[in-house]
């Protein structure tokens, strides 16, 4: 028997029942991704919070969300998350952070702060594309400078102006200090690194006013403060308060508030530990959230 080929019009149907099929699923392939990386992110979040546990069942206190006390300062703008790498099976990374810094005290010096160029995929959210790996931009000092980021910002407070949160510059806040419950109380939340990747390191930071806000903590309403002196017009954004709400990766301005990349809101840790999705229809319960002891209602959450 003679075998028949496809005519040109068959042909044609079965490109366009593939093209539909192919239509149909990616929608859904894509839906699926995206809860999967959100679960991820998630997952990431509890486990800076038993992290973040351990460091203050055996500190009796919670990391300081950055360090600067002046010329003596052992750990000049450390980041919370650097403090938590012994307490993340990082002991080792930690080890070379505490000989780096009694080395040589500015963390832009690349030997020997070999930690400021490293990627941890604890500190990232996969959602981000881009992060696949530590990014070198130019430095402060000249040349350039290789850089690990983190999407997990530490929760200050409403701004850095008031530290009334849990992690700010120089903060030894102990659970006894959170009197507004630790249920009800955020310890840490996403912001993906600016546009510009110039904020949003985990190892350590200057931030806005050498206080670390903006690069590994940051308030739930918070201030553009940079100093003009070293970010010109102030990336050309708006002064604040900024409110949680979604942003943008092209867009400098969103390093100014929490948000993150999934749909409707992003992922927060509290005090206690627990970990959820917090909307963006929560922006104004968001400052009594962020306060430690503002003696608010509860406020309730979706």
């Amino acid at each position: 028997m003679k075998r028949r080929a496809l005519t040109l019009v068959e042909l044609l149907v079965v490109l366009a029942i593939l093209g539909t099929l192919v239509a149909l699923l990616l929608p859904a392939v894509q839906r699926a991704r995206a809860a999967l990386d959100q679960m991820r992110c998630l997952a990431n979040l509890r486990t800076l919070g038993r992290a973040l546990g351990d460091y203050q069942a055996e500190k009796g206190f919670f990391p300081p969300g950055c360090s600067y006390s002046g010329p003596n300062e052992p750990f000049p703008h450390m980041g919370w998350q650097t403090r938590l790498l012994p307490y993340l099976e990082h002991a080792d990374l930690w080890q070379e952070a505490v000989a780096a810094f009694a080395q040589q005290k500015f963390f832009l010096h690349q030997p020997p702060h070999r930690g400021l160029g490293l990627q941890l995929k604890e500190f990232i959210c996969p959602s981000d594309p881009r992060l696949g790996g530590a990014v070198e931009l130019p430095s402060y000092l000249g040349g350039t400078v290789l850089l690990g980021f983190t999407s997990y910002l530490g929760v200050l407070g409403v701004d850095q102006t008031r530290n009334d949160g849990v992690l700010f510059l120089n903060s030894r806040i102990r659970p006894g200090d959170i009197r507004d419950g630790l249920s009800n109380t955020l310890l840490v939340g996403e912001r993906p690194p600016s546009a510009r990747l110039n904020a949003g390191w985990w190892y350590a930071g200057w931030g806005m006013n050498k206080n670390g806000a903006g690069d590994m903590i940051l308030g739930v309403a918070e201030f553009n403060l940079y100093d003009t002196s070293y970010s010109p017009g102030k990336y050309g954004c708006a002064d604040g308060p900024y409110a949680f709400q979604r942003g943008q990766l092209n867009n400098q301005c969103s390093m100014f508030h929490f948000w993150s990349l999934h749909p409707g809101g992003a992922n927060f840790l509290f005090a206690d530990g627990h970990a959820r999705l917090v909307r963006y229809t929560a922006a104004p319960v968001m400052p009594a959230l962020a306060t430690r002891a503002g003696k608010e209602p509860a406020p309730a959450l979706d």
